[in-house]
Parts: structure tokens; C-alpha cells; sequence
């Protein structure tokens, strides 16, 4: 019994003696909040005899890192992209070239409406050609679609004069700006104003086929039928001294190319 007590003293005393360890010592955990590298062996690189690597329990959070700033942009950064810039507007005015009749650079005014109506007779007074834009009227040279270019045959400056007699195959060229669109004349057909389907075949987008998709540029020279009319006995005529039937080239285009 005196020997029991003697060696718990003894261990007791050692306890309280800096340097001395005990075999029931429990030896104190590492401090989860220092880094392995400034550690007492970070210097030599080696790692102390008898220790264990730690990990936290799992209910210890980790630690959020702090924010950090963006990288700064180089300057010579590109520009973001930029929408397109919308097209130039048609010009009001286009030139007619017909080898065949004889014109050459005549002035196609443009104007919002349908073939010979108000605005269209005004301008076809005037001495101009006129080529209607909108529902009632044709697209721009070279689009796709029924170009219409209409123009008096006995009155003003006559540039239709001779028209009806515009052989298959020929060509008209429409200048419009820096560009020339060539069309070749395949056809002719008649319209009469008197006919609401008549009239509908001739700004039809591929004309006289109302309904059907254009697929490829087309033009329509028209001018008036008064010579014919008048030789058959019918002298009717709108408001605008206009005779009931029209004729019509009907061309498709073949070319395109620098003015």
C-alpha cells in the first residue's frame, strides 16, 4: 500500500514540474487556427517526430474567404459590338434606259399609292415616269417582287410613245444611285381598269398572278391602251382621263452591276 502511494506522488509531483511527462498525460491538440507552415518544423521542412496531422470535428464551419477584387481590364479591350447601321433610304428618283425605244436616263419619280392614280397622274404630267410604292403599288428596283414604272403614251413628253411595240427580249435598265438593274422583257399582257381583279393581277408581286410568292425581281412598263380602245368603239375613261385597258411589258431581271 505504501508502494501505491509512494509512485502516485511520485507522478503528481512530476506534473507540476516544467519538462516532466506522464504516461497518463493527455497531450494537448493542435490549434486549428494555425497554419501548417508556421509551424516550429516549417523551417527545416521536416515534421515533428510522433505528431498527427489535424482535422476539424464537422461541425466546425470553414472559413468564408475574404472577397477579392476583379482582375483590372486591359486597355486594350475591344469595343462592344454595335447594331448595324440602318440602310439608306431609296432615293425619290431612279433612271430608265430602254435601248429599243430610244430613252436613255429617263426620271423615274417614286411615290406612295397605286399605278396612274392621283399622285401617279400628276407626276406623269409633270413629264416624269412614275413607280408607285406601298400595298396598291410595286417595290424598288432589283427587290423581289412586281417593279411598276408607268408613263403617257400621247401626252407630256411621250416617253411611252412606243411601248406596245417593246419586242420579247429586250432589255431596260433602271439606274438607281450607284447601281444598274437590268430586266429583260418576256411578255406582254392587258389591264383593264374596270376590273378590280384586273387591276389586282397588275401589282400583284408576280404580275398577273395574284396570290402567288415572288421568288425573284420582275418589272412592269405600262402605259395606255387609247389608240386600241378608241379603234374598238370604247371610249370610257376614269377621272383622270385614263382609258379603260392598259398594256403591259412584263420583264424579269437578269443582271446587276456598278453604274
Amino acid at each position: 500500500m505504501a508502494g501505491v502511494r509512494r509512485v502516485v506522488a511520485v507522478a503528481l509531483g512530476c506534473a507540476l514540474v516544467t519538462g516532466c511527462s506522464s504516461p497518463w498525460a493527455t497531450p494537448p491538440l493542435p490549434d486549428p487556427s494555425a497554419s501548417p507552415s508556421t509551424g516550429p518544423s516549417a523551417a527545416s521542412g521536416a515534421e515533428p517526430a510522433g505528431s498527427r496531422s489535424y482535422s476539424p470535428p464537422p461541425w466546425v464551419l470553414p472559413r468564408t474567404p475574404a472577397p477579392t477584387s476583379p482582375a483590372p481590364t486591359s486597355s486594350t479591350t475591344s469595343e462592344p459590338a454595335t447594331a448595324d447601321a440602318a440602310p439608306a433610304p431609296e432615293p425619290r428618283r431612279a433612271y430608265l434606259t430602254v435601248p429599243r425605244l430610244g430613252l436613255r436616263d429617263f426620271p423615274v419619280v417614286r411615290y406612295r399609292g397605286s399605278p396612274d392614280d392621283a399622285p401617279g397622274t400628276e407626276i406623269q404630267n409633270d413629264g416624269d415616269l412614275a413607280s408607285p410604292r406601298g400595298p396598291g403599288g410595286g417595290v424598288a428596283a432589283g427587290e423581289v417582287g412586281n417593279h411598276i414604272v408607268t408613263g403617257h403614251r400621247l401626252s407630256s413628253t411621250e416617253p411611252f410613245r412606243y411601248l406596245p411595240s417593246l419586242p420579247r427580249g429586250s432589255r431596260v435598265l433602271v439606274r438607281v444611285g450607284d447601281t444598274v438593274h437590268v430586266y429583260e422583257v418576256r411578255r406582254t399582257r392587258w389591264t383593264s381598269f374596270r376590273s378590280q381583279e384586273s387591276l389586282a393581277a397588275q401589282r400583284a408581286p408576280v404580275p398577273g398572278r395574284p396570290g402567288v410568292e415572288a421568288t425573284r425581281p420582275m418589272i412592269t412598263l405600262s402605259t395606255c391602251a387609247t389608240l386600241e380602245d378608241h379603234a374598238a368603239g370604247n371610249y370610257w375613261s376614269d377621272e383622270f382621263d385614263n382609258p379603260e385597258h392598259r398594256i403591259d411589258k412584263i420583264g424579269v431581271l437578269v443582271a446587276t452591276r456598278p453604274a
